[in-house]
């Protein structure tokens, strides 16, 4: 067991000081890995206010589903309402990643290579997520108070408009919601992969675009946009309570924290150690 712990390292500490214009599987595992492993090495104040940023930035996604929604539900019927919304989905997302911010659903497969890597444990990985599910959870309740005020006051967005997308994201039952959310986090883990694979930035806008598009148009569950939007409609409506609210967060988590950790970690670093 050294023996191979050894040569994993080995093989790490090589393809690390390597210059290589195409990333392989390994090279990108590597780069996944040192990213956790810097992460790990950060300020937790640091930590939780880059992810008090992601939770404001992604925001944006909500706001942008929210102006579509308002603009074509007079045209359309529901269902090719949110059809149309889901392109409006990605801007977030895009502005989270490209902008380095800390978005739990983007990092949880990151920052849990360094514990399958033998450096951290279990213990410092959980509070590591939990500053940076506490940033996340914050930035957006603060970007959903201030969209309920700006959004109707500027005439962009209607408050039937808001309870319509937190309705529509809320009325599953929770074993539906924590399939759902397995998909997103699964998703979210290969978009971290993908975007350290390619080099340029249109590369990685277009990644991200195109990967939580598939998220939109699926309606799979994300658990930190998710939050706004629910959050959001028990703010406005009797229909959803909290523990509407406190149901789907928690199985929203729960489901993408597996989809990340399970499908993409495990399975791409088992694969890297099994080649060692």
């Amino acid at each position: 067991m050294t023996d191979k712990k050894d040569k994993i390292e080995k093989a790490v500490t090589e393809i690390a000081s390597e210059q290589q214009d195409h990333k392989g599987h390994e090279a990108v595992l590597v780069e996944q890995l040192c990213e956790g492993l810097a992460r790990f090495k950060d300020q937790k104040l640091g930590t939780f206010l880059s992810s008090l940023s992601a939770g404001l930035e992604i925001g944006f996604s909500f706001m942008l589903v929210a102006i579509f929604h308002t603009f074509f539900s007079a045209s359309y019927d529901s269902e090719t309402v949110f059809f149309i919304c889901a392109f409006a989905y990605p801007i977030g997302f895009i502005l989270v990643v490209m902008g380095k911010s800390v978005l739990f659903t983007e990092q949880t497969s990151l920052l849990s290579l360094p514990v399958l890597h033998g450096k951290y444990g279990i213990q410092e990985l959980l509070a590591l997520w939990g500053v940076v599910i506490v940033g996340n959870l914050l930035g957006g309740f603060l970007i959903s108070l201030f969209l309920l005020w700006i959004g109707p006051a500027l005439g962009i967005i209607s408050t039937s408009s808001i309870i319509a997308v937190a309705k529509h994201v809320a009325h599953y039952d929770l074993l539906t919601i924590f399939g759902s959310a397995v998909l997103a986090g699964w998703l979210m883990g290969l978009l971290s992969w993908s975007v350290s694979s390619v080099k340029s930035s249109s590369s990685q806008i277009i990644l991200i675009y195109l990967i939580t598009l598939v998220i939109g148009l699926a309606g799979l569950h994300h658990s930190i946009v998710g939050s706004i939007e629910v959050f959001s409609g028990v703010l406005l409506t009797g229909d959803l309570q909290w523990s509407d609210y406190a149901g789907f967060e928690i199985t929203a988590l729960t489901g993408n924290l597996i989809g990340g950790v399970v499908f993409v970690a495990l399975l791409k670093y088992g694969a890297f150690a099994a080649n060692v």
